[in-house]
């Protein structure tokens, strides 16, 4: 069977903050100026949200302008920020409060909101569908399709009904190909499609190497008299201070007697033997974060990877018939610990520069070139500048002689210091070897307040259709046990939240075995495995978990 195809002025890959707020924008200013356009939007996830994870306290400067009444439209920003706290965990038993004076002005979420990306994803793409944007959710963006002259043409849908040897069931359907004048990929953080672009563009050629951490959060119910509404609490140190690994902790109190809470690792990690799922269970047990727990009940659970780089990884975002924009390219602002309104201005941006060379009258395939000029001179692109040395301080000195750092880079300097820090190292050449590292002996769960993987991954709701091929590719299979056991104990073992990747070990020998199954798209493995050896490519549309309100 052929696939059919259907022309579209602009197709859109992922329906998250970036690519929606890109389509509402689009079609504001088609109705502004009174003019045709059709934009559509292809979202992997069986619903919108379904893939969107973060903290998420986000600042509003973006939807201001997309929507300035976003309220009466009913926004699902229903929480402001009524007090910051900033911890330093000495240990699983001892935590010092930071003084707000000591605190880094990014770090200061007055006027601010908690809420549910997820949800405000979903609220985005009914505004988006009210202004004529088509929206498909539940179908994966698998293959990027381009003109006789190498520019991008558009997007193929990823085939359904394919069994795991690759013949066809009888559930077989061909992909559908979407062809567009410009192609706007929004698809998160390490995006599969973006990274064949950056590689056959050579767009970051000029840039340093990404860097990352991956986030793992849980959703609790919490007892009415334990729940202080608007409350936004962060975290350093402990448990990760143990390992020497970076990054820190978070739990903020939602509406409905909710809380949620979570642990980012940064993945510039040196010892093959850290669990991030592990330490995320570790970090609940200080008192200053289980005191919210006891006596309630977690109800949900997801992981994902971000983009932390800063200004100094972003790559060229703009090529020939298209854009990277959000945390596609790495526009999250670490300093402020949120990125939905840099990636939402992102979008805006690229809708607002689209928008201007069609109604000159391109036919698509330029290299919009105008995008770079528009974006460094807005807000957003200032801001990560502004932070630029905040990431790297982090990834030199440590959480408290980085913290002191961008004490003073941010709120003496207002982030205007003469230099900018560089971080070199990719992060999957950052590990050393197994029998040069401490182990770490992680306590058992006691199925209270710590979890193991497989009960979390079924919060999760996750679910792949079992007879597809796997979409976690090996470039070399005899890597796994020949290179990564014997050097690192294959951290794929525990950098993984979703207990996906084993050494199994029986009367036939060892053996590595991926439970694709358990997949929640984090995207860790594609960024920490140690000879890049894995590649993480779309499954099956609607495959992966179902997340509410996270």
């Amino acid at each position: 069977m052929e696939r059919e195809s259907m022309e579209f002025d602009v197709v859109i890959v992922g329906a998250g903050p970036a690519g929606l707020s890109a389509a509402c924008r689009l079609m504001q200013q088609a109705q502004e100026a009174g003019s045709e356009l059709s934009v559509c939007v292809v979202e992997k996830g069986s619903e919108v949200g379904a893939h969107i994870l973060s903290g998420a306290v986000i600042e509003t400067t973006a939807i201001d302008e997309l929507f300035p009444n976003w309220k009466e439209l009913g926004a699902p920003l229903n929480t402001p920020v009524t007090d910051d706290q900033i911890f330093v965990l000495k240990s699983q038993e001892k935590a010092q409060k930071v003084p707000n004076l000591f605190v880094p002005k990014t770090m200061h979420n007055h006027g601010n909101y908690i809420v549910s990306l997820g949800n405000l994803s979903r609220w985005l793409a009914e505004q988006a569908e009210s202004l004529g944007v088509e929206v498909f959710p539940g179908f994966a963006a698998s293959e990027v399709l381009f003109n006789d002259d190498g520019s991008v043409k558009g997007v193929a849908t990823g085939d359904m009904g394919i069994a795991a040897d690759g013949s066809q069931k009888d559930s077989y359907m061909p992909g559908m190909e979407l062809h567009a004048k410009y192609t706007l990929f929004a698809e998160g953080c390490r995006g599969h499609l973006g990274k064949q672009l950056i590689s056959r563009f050579e767009l970051d050629k000029d840039a340093g190497p990404q860097h990352y951490g991956i986030g793992i959060k849980e959703l609790w119910d919490i007892n009415p008299e334990q729940h202080k509404e608007g409350l936004v609490m962060h975290t350093a140190g402990w448990p990760l201070s143990e390992s020497d690994s970076k990054g820190g902790g978070f739990l903020y109190h939602a509406e409905n007697n909710q809380v949620v809470l979570g642990l980012i690792t940064d993945l510039c990690y040196s010892n093959p033997h850290v669990s991030p799922f592990d330490e995320m269970q570790r970090f609940k047990q200080n008192p200053v974060v289980k005191q919210y727990l006891e006596g309630g009940k977690r109800v949900s659970y997801g992981a994902r990877a971000i983009a932390k780089g800063g200004p100094q990884a972003l790559p060229k975002m703009n090529f020939p018939g298209g854009l990277l924009i959000g945390c596609e390219a790495g526009t999250l602002n670490f300093a402020k610990i949120k990125g939905t309104h840099t990636a939402m201005k992102s979008g805006m941006v690229a809708a607002e520069v689209v928008f201007k060379v069609i109604q000159n009258g391109s036919q698509g395939g330029d290299n919009l070139e105008g995008f770079k000029t528009e974006f460094e001179a807005c807000w957003a692109y200032k801001e990560l500048h502004q932070q630029r040395n905040f990431g790297p301080a982090m990834h030199k000195f440590g959480n408290i002689i980085g913290g002191a750092f961008a004490f003073v880079d941010l709120n003496i300097f207002n982030g205007k210091l003469p230099f900018t820090l560089q971080d070199s190292t990719p992060d999957h050449a950052t590990l050393k070897p197994a029998s040069e590292c401490k182990v770490i002996n992680y306590p058992k769960p006691d199925g209270v307040i710590s979890f193991d993987k497989l009960s979390s991954v079924f919060l999760s709701n996750t679910n792949h259709e079992e007879d597809q091929p796997c979409h976690l590719k090996l470039a070399d299979d005899s890597i796994p046990l020949g290179d990564n056991l014997a050097k690192f104990d294959e951290p794929a073992q525990r950098y993984c939240p979703a207990g996906v990747y084993e050494i199994i070990e029986d009367e036939a020998g060892k053996r590595f075995q991926i439970n694709s199954q358990n997949c929640v798209h984090c995207k860790t493995c594609d960024i920490k495995d140690p000879a890049q050896n894995i590649t993480w490519v779309t499954p099956e549309g609607a495959g992966g978990p179902n997340y509410p309100n996270m």
